[in-house]
């Protein structure tokens, strides 16, 4: 079962990096030549969309950049939180660019992907299930209960905690936007061409 997408076209348009603010052009591609466009690596969807802000387009990007990859979490244990965290959003651009980045950057296998997907098994003390856990219950009821909070913190360090738990919120408050935007999957991740 794979997610459905929510809407078949942007409802905010993409803007193409030529017709980007100049500064948040410089600020997010560095000094590349805006003639370049995408040639030296792609700049996807999210970027474009949110490049209709400008002015929070580059304050989310530093705050991305600090919660994907300036994280304490392994890079498996926070791929599996942003992944679960997509899934439970139902945010299939969301869900496609991390499964992306957690097969080829942090370590996952398919049957990581899996677990992602499906979720804890009840009751079971497991690391994988107990962050699991912690994630539907962020996801769901905005807290980490008690009992889940002494198994995460019997790993974690409170650093981690609260790492885990931005994450969380970061990719709820992501997969909310690419959702209601109407971001579109690019064709390499299995969006149309």
């Amino acid at each position: 079962m794979d997610l459905p997408h929510r809407t078949s076209a942007p409802r905010i348009q993409p803007l193409e990096v030529a017709d980007w603010d100049p500064a948040l052009r410089e600020q997010m591609l560095g000094k590349r030549p805006a003639e370049m466009g995408e040639a030296e690596a792609p700049v996807f969807n999210i970027f474009k969309t949110l490049a209709n802000h400008p002015k929070l387009a580059g304050r989310f990007a530093r705050w991305g950049d600090q919660v994907l990859f300036r994280s304490s979490l392994s890079p498996r244990d926070r791929e599996l939180a942003i992944l679960r965290t997509g899934w439970l959003c139902r945010a299939p651009y969301e869900w496609h660019h991390h499964v992306a980045i957690g097969l080829e950057h942090a370590g996952m296998s398919e049957a990581d992907i899996e677990l992602a997907r499906a979720g804890p098994l009840a009751g079971s003390d497991a690391p994988d299930d107990v962050l699991l856990r912690a994630v539907d219950e962020l996801v769901g009821d905005h807290f980490i209960s008690d009992v889940t909070w002494k198994a995460l913190a019997a790993r974690l360090s409170e650093t981690q905690l609260v790492d885990l738990v931005f994450a969380v919120g970061q990719y709820t408050m992501v997969s909310m936007a690419l959702n209601s935007f109407g971001v579109q999957l690019e064709p390499d991740y299995g969006g149309a061409g």
